[in-house]
């Protein structure tokens, strides 16, 4: 990766759970399912973040880890009119401060915490499920669309540490930005 272009960010949240808890009808409620908020997790490069329920799981490969800007959270509490989310609820990996994500979409990107640099490739947005109008606020699902984060495959293997990092990417960020729902078009081919 040539990179050039360096952003001081925060890792605020490292969610790791081995069960999913979101699935079948919202009326039924979450699955009560073990999930940390770890203080550092070990990404292996092509199986994502071990102990976590995309962990090396084919279907996954491409997009086992999945990052959020804290500041997509703030603005749509925000806008619904709601007391600040809870980032886990999201069901999220990683939750960053000052983050702008959006332009990241088929790029490869490292971020650096504490001495340690793992690599990433955001491969497709993490679209919401209907399940955050249950979980977050009535409308969150709606307004998650454009802001729900990135998947990512790991390229490389390394620990992630909550705390201060470095996030480098190939293209310009506006950390400014990172609240903003982002309309996501597939790219044309020519």
């Amino acid at each position: 990766m040539t990179a050039s272009y360096r952003y001081d960010v925060e890792v605020l949240h490292l969610l790791v759970s081995p069960a999913h808890a979101y699935f079948g009808r919202s009326r039924d409620g979450a699955a009560q399912v073990p999930t940390a908020d770890a203080d550092r997790v070990e990404l292996v490069a092509g199986k994502g973040i071990v102990g976590d329920r995309f962990f090396g799981k084919a279907a996954h490969m491409d997009a086992a880890v999945t990052l959020l800007s804290i500041e997509a959270l703030e603005a749509m509490a925000a806008e619904l009119g709601a007391e600040p989310f809870d980032p886990l609820l999201t069901r999220r990996n990683v939750v960053l401060r000052g983050a702008h994500l959006a332009p990241l979409l088929g790029e490869e990107f490292a971020l650096e915490s504490r001495g340690d640099v793992v690599r990433l490739r955001a491969g497709r947005p993490a679209h919401p499920c209907a399940w955050m109008d249950r979980m977050l606020a009535p409308g969150a699902h709606a307004a998650m669309r454009g802001r729900g984060g990135v998947r990512c495959q790991p390229l490389s293997n390394g620990i992630l540490s909550r705390g201060p990092a470095v996030l480098v990417s190939p293209v310009p960020l506006e950390p400014g930005q990172a609240g903003i729902a982002t309309l996501l078009r597939p790219s044309r081919l020519p």
